[in-house]
Parts: C-alpha cells; sequence; structure tokens
C-alpha cells in the first residue's frame, strides 16, 4: 500500500525558510517520480518541483526557480523540499505526489500526472 506522509510546514515570516519532507512507503522509491504541489484556497493545484529518483533530474516552476530546492534521499526513502525566500504568495497546502516514471524520466509537474498523494502540510507565510 503506497503512503505518503508529509510534515514540515508551519508558519513563517516573509524571507524565512522552511524544509517539507515526505516520507514514503509501498513502492521502489528508488525509481519513481516524486512530485511537491500546493493548492491555495479558491485555486488550482499547481506543480511546485519534481524528482525523479533514480538519476536525478529535477524540475521547477518558473515561480519557485532560485528560492526553492527539492532533493531525495533514497536510504530514507524521503524528498525533500528546502524553501527559501518565502513570499505570502507561497501561502498555500502543499503535498507530496508519486507515480511510475515515464520513459526518459522527466518527471511531469502537471498534478493529474500522479496517483499517489500524501494528506498534505500547511504552509503559511506571514508577518
Amino acid at each position: 500500500q503506497v503512503q505518503l506522509v508529509e510534515s514540515g510546514g508551519g508558519l513563517v515570516q516573509p524571507g524565512g525558510s522552511l524544509r517539507l519532507s515526505c516520507a514514503a512507503s509501498g513502492f521502489t522509491f528508488s525509481s519513481t517520480c516524486m512530485g511537491w504541489f500546493r493548492q491555495a484556497p479558491g485555486k488550482e493545484r499547481e506543480g511546485v518541483a519534481a524528482i525523479y529518483t533514480g538519476v536525478v533530474r529535477t524540475r521547477y516552476a518558473d515561480f519557485v526557480k532560485g528560492r526553492f530546492t527539492i532533493s531525495r534521499d533514497n536510504a530514507k526513502n524521503t524528498v525533500y523540499l528546502q524553501m527559501n525566500s518565502l513570499r505570502p504568495e507561497d501561502t498555500a497546502m502543499y503535498y507530496c505526489a508519486a507515480d511510475v516514471p515515464p520513459l526518459g524520466g522527466v518527471c511531469a509537474l502537471n498534478p493529474n500526472a500522479y496517483n499517489y498523494w500524501g494528506q498534505g502540510t500547511q504552509v503559511t507565510v506571514s508577518s
């Protein structure tokens, strides 16, 4: 049974940092697409970053490039999202997702490409 458990969210001031973690189980973590997504109230879910856990390939949404970093630890079956220089507009529920990688291992940022989801962790950026 696939399980994804997010942690690390919270309240942070603008300009601050948070590191989200997603602990995975129930599948072969070392050759999987793992993605971070977010959804703010009244908005659609959007892709933030994705990583192929095999030969590491990463993708980022333009609005987080240079601020967020996705990484993974295959020994711990965990993917991380380091978020720096946070802005109020980054406030959202952040979700971790997983699915089988496409040929070539370039993971999608489209939420519809992922079938397995965690419950989410809230990130609030406010002074």
